[in-house]
């Protein structure tokens, strides 16, 4: 593959929205290509800097390479095909019921296998969930407003995770988790 003609089809869906790329999302823009060719064509776009490989299998269009939820978008990529939501500690420190931030990583909880991943952006832990389609779906919000990539656990759902992955559960402040907890409780009743 030509890079002119490659940065042409990357550019095209960076106006779309999509920056980061599985190699079966790549080999479905370049489907002529043999496979020789399309691993050889991707090691000379990554040499070039056009595509910068975040993860193993994963890369992202190096014009648009840093992004505020870039790490959540290469863990999405990780585990295409299922759901996943941020959940845990991560989850849980942004809700304010723990103290510390854990930095450069996020952890997951994801309907497909477990596992932790080194990318540039930094680590992605996945922790594997049986609950169904439908449980998740309720337990979960999404933030349309800031486009994050992942659904977020409820503040009551990152903890019921955390218990049951059977964790660090003594960093959670219980007085602030009941504080936040009821406070989201005002805030739906003042909504109806």
């Amino acid at each position: 593959m030509k890079a002119n003609e490659a940065e042409t089809i990357l550019s095209a869906r960076l106006e779309q929205g999509q920056v980061v790329f599985s190699l079966k999302d790549l080999r479905s823009l370049f489907p002529e290509r043999s496979e020789k060719t399309f691993t050889e064509g991707i090691r000379r776009l990554t040499r070039m800097g056009i595509l910068t490989r975040a993860a193993r299998g994963v890369y992202v269009n190096s014009k648009k390479k840093n992004g505020f939820w870039r790490l959540e978008e290469v863990a999405s990529c990780l585990r295409q095909g299922h759901l996943n939501y941020v959940s845990l500690e991560f989850a849980l420190s942004e809700f304010g019921a723990i103290s510390q931030v854990p930095l450069g990583m996020v952890t997951v909880m994801t309907t497909g296998r477990r596992g932790l991943f080194r990318t540039i952006y930094g680590f992605v832990e996945f922790t594997h969930t049986a609950r169904s389609k439908e449980d998740i779906l309720a337990a979960t919000l999404v933030d349309d407003y800031y486009n994050r990539p992942l659904r977020l656990a409820r503040l009551e759902t990152a903890l019921r995770d955390l218990r049951r992955v059977g964790r660090n559960v003594y960093m959670v402040d219980m007085e602030e988790y009941q504080d936040i907890l009821d406070e989201q409780l005002a805030d739906i009743k003042e909504m109806a």
